[in-house]
């Protein structure tokens, strides 16, 4: 998605330890519009796939599965990393490694908002070793649900996260994959 790659080009900040920086419009602030803009890419991308919720995991996915929620006019539901006094009944969780924050979380969804009759979508931000698309993809297994497709923002490429799960057979479609970056001269080249 040539829209997505201009503004990871102008706004992105590569750091060292290959992590982006896209806090100003993608995970931090957020651009609404662009995001309109990315709903309906993947609403393109999975035309004709029947989806009946969105799953995401907690906090940075949320904001663009909502959006693009709207064009495939179902629910979303996120894992959430911690448990709170407020969730109750049975859970589904995960083992999950942050690329980013470099720490593992259990996530968790209530056994209420997925079941073998949903047919899912799986929206996220980023897509690095895939552990988290991982663990969100065994809840999924646990639930009796079926992964319908797995929908990424940005994907880096040289790391074996988008190999790994399209070997598995899942429909993977990133909006943009970076082939490589380079912290010391902040260059990003697209796939």
């Amino acid at each position: 998605m040539k829209l997505l790659e201009e503004r990871i080009k102008k706004d992105g900040v590569v750091k060292e330890g290959n992590v982006l920086k896209v806090d100003s419009f993608l995970n931090h602030r957020m651009d609404i519009e662009l995001f309109n803009e990315m709903g309906k890419e993947w609403k393109r991308l999975f035309e004709g796939t029947e989806i009946n919720k969105i799953l995401t995991i907690e906090a940075s996915g949320i904001g663009i599965a909502a959006v693009a929620a709207q064009y495939f006019k179902v629910p979303v539901v996120f894992a959430k990393k911690s448990k709170s006094v407020n969730l109750d009944g049975s859970m589904y969780t995960a083992k999950v490694e942050s690329f980013t924050h470099k720490n593992v979380s259990d996530v968790i969804v209530s056994k209420k908002f997925l079941g073998p009759e949903d047919k899912v979508l799986i929206i996220d931000d980023f897509l690095a070793n895939g552990c988290a698309l991982e663990g969100l993809m065994k809840i999924l297994e646990e639930a009796g649900a079926k992964l319908q497709g797995i929908g990424i923002a940005i994907e880096k490429g040289f790391q074996d996260g988008g190999r790994r799960i399209r070997e598995k057979g899942v429909k993977l479609e990133s909006l943009a994959i970076i082939e490589s970056m380079d912290a010391s001269t902040g260059e990003i080249v697209f796939r």
